[in-house]
């Protein structure tokens, strides 16, 4: 919450969907009411629905994500994400992320350095790190919002639908956005990163981009942000 809070861009309808927590984390977040646009606490469907939550709430033109335990690179990104959008008169702007030590988010354990998009990267099994990427509200509105029944893979799923079926328009700003920390959801078990790959290999199908040597080369990516981290 500091991470947003103290963000140099002044203009931030902050909404926080919480899927009804039952530690000290409703109390804390409480603490800052008056600096909050919305803030729900209740039981949801999944991670999905909860940020589907958010989307309907939303008001603003842009729509970004900051999950649960995840931090801003630093205090002006939301600065160079709105700068982007004013530049380049896009749809959707990404950037690169860092994985971090869960309980030390100054090691950096992965690095993910994004590129510029093409179709064709987006068709062997390239993606910009979803918590990276930014999104005209309008964009939900007219191409739909997260496919529920996915319960790993439906960020994957919307961004091949923005960017590849409707090829809405993007821009790559070259520096790290997010902080994440590991341990997500996607990879903390092998029943999960098994079934990460099936739902990948259907969002594929679902949006008509890829297949399984896309899949194969979208998994075999992710070795190249650990030499990152090290160089």
């Amino acid at each position: 919450m500091d991470s947003v809070l103290s963000q140099t861009y002044a203009d931030i309808e902050y909404i926080i969907i919480d899927g009804g927590s039952t530690d000290n984390t409703v109390n804390i977040i409480k603490s800052y009411q008056n600096r909050l646009a919305v803030f729900i606490s209740e039981p949801d469907k999944g991670i999905y629905d909860g940020l589907n939550k958010g989307i309907n709430l939303a008001t603003g033109d842009v729509i970004g994500f900051l999950h649960s335990d995840d931090l801003y690179e630093n205090n002006t990104v939301i600065e160079k994400v709105a700068q982007a959008f004013i530049k380049h008169e896009i749809d959707s702007v990404y950037g690169d992320l860092t994985y971090v030590n869960k309980s030390d988010p100054t090691k950096v354990i992965r690095y993910w350095k994004s590129g510029d998009f093409t179709l064709k990267k987006l068709g062997c099994g390239w993606m910009p790190p979803h918590p990276t990427f930014f999104v005209k509200r309008a964009i939900y509105q007219q191409h739909g919002q997260f496919d529920t029944r996915f319960k790993i893979a439906a960020d994957y799923d919307l961004m091949l639908r923005f960017l590849g079926k409707y090829k809405i328009s993007t821009d790559y700003i070259p520096s790290v956005l997010i902080k994440m920390r590991v341990g997500g959801e996607s990879n903390k078990s092998l029943k999960n990163v098994i079934r990460k790959s099936q739902e990948d290999l259907q969002a594929m199908k679902n949006n008509n981009i890829g297949g399984m040597v896309s899949l194969i080369i979208k998994n075999l990516s992710k070795l190249q942000q650990f030499v990152s981290k090290a160089q």
